[in-house]
């Protein structure tokens, strides 16, 4: 009993110790001035007030005119800045006449040599030359001249293969032949047209389109596309060479650059199908007029002999 009063007393607190104690917030430091400075609007414009901006000195004459670099300094700043031979390197297309014996096999091991090289052929084209067991290959790649060179050596080494040419650098006669199916009914009905064939064009229109697409209406839209189509294949010197009820086919033959450009402008039609023959090239021939070889050869007779060109007697 006693000593549970003992102890209720000593955890009793006295009013002298309470008037001693300090607040809850003294023991944090908090200044209830800084709260409020804090929370204020215009904190932000009384820190900048505060702390100015530090004024940088003015430049110097060594900024202003600095001393010119030394050999050694502008040589190491050139070949620095130089990039190296490597990334300068364009892969430059070539192409290939390869005149090889015609006998199976020959095609499967040149293009192997070609892809063992890493190469990757943008056209090929294998036919039959005016000789009887004679073959002309015309393969088109890209790749730097170096690798180029030694693919050709490559190449003649084969014992089926006569000789290797590359026509880079010298004018040739390109040509390739394209067969493109476009479709007369409109873009709208590509997808329809290739999913089941229907024999009359008109009557896929008026399965598809509202009800007032009557078939003098769908024949009209018929005609009138492929209208279009020849005034375009005309301007490309070529030539329309089948027509049905719903699509017409194309035939084209020119340089690979028209031909691409032809295919992009009947794209919005709807091609349905198209096939490329690839690249055939051949070199032109030289322009000699007969006036300048007279002259030559009248100045070479007018010349004589150079006697200092003779060898000793």
């Amino acid at each position: 009993m006693w000593t549970s009063r003992i102890f209720s007393s000593a955890t009793r607190a006295t009013p002298l110790a309470m008037a001693t104690a300090k607040p809850a917030r003294t023991l944090f430091n908090i200044n209830p001035t800084i709260l409020r400075q804090s929370s204020s609007s215009t904190s932000a414009i009384s820190y900048k007030r505060s702390h100015p901006h530090k004024r940088h000195p003015a430049l110097t004459s060594d900024y202003l005119h600095p001393a010119p670099p030394s050999a050694e300094e502008a040589v190491s700043n050139i070949l620095y800045n130089t990039p190296p031979a490597g990334l300068n390197r364009t892969k430059k297309r070539h192409i290939f006449n390869c005149l090889v014996q015609n006998e199976p096999g020959v095609l499967s091991r040149v293009s192997g040599i070609l892809a063992g090289r890493g190469f990757n052929i943008d056209s090929l084209v294998v036919a039959k030359t005016e000789v009887a067991d004679l073959s002309r290959m015309t393969i088109v790649l890209r790749g730097e001249s170096n690798t180029i060179e030694q693919a050709r050596r490559q190449l003649e080494d084969l014992v089926p293969v006569w000789a290797v040419l590359d026509y880079a650098g010298f004018k040739v006669i390109e040509r390739e032949l394209l067969l493109v199916k476009v479709s007369i009914l409109g873009p709208e009905h590509v997808r329809a047209q290739r999913n089941s064939r229907s024999p009359n064009g008109w009557q896929l229109l008026q399965e598809e389109a509202d009800e007032d697409m009557t078939p003098s209406n769908a024949l009209r839209q018929t005609h009138g596309h492929l209208k279009s189509l020849t005034e375009l294949a005309k301007l490309f010197q070529g030539k329309v060479v089948d027509v049905s009820g719903d699509c017409a086919v194309i035939e084209l033959s020119a340089k690979p650059d028209r031909i691409d450009a032809f295919v992009k402008l009947v794209k919005p039609f709807g091609i349905l199908e198209a096939a490329r023959s690839g690249m055939m090239a051949m070199p032109r021939s030289p322009i000699y007029d007969r006036h300048e070889i007279e002259e030559d050869e009248e100045k070479e007779e007018e010349a004589g002999i150079d006697v200092s060109l003779l060898p000793p007697s």
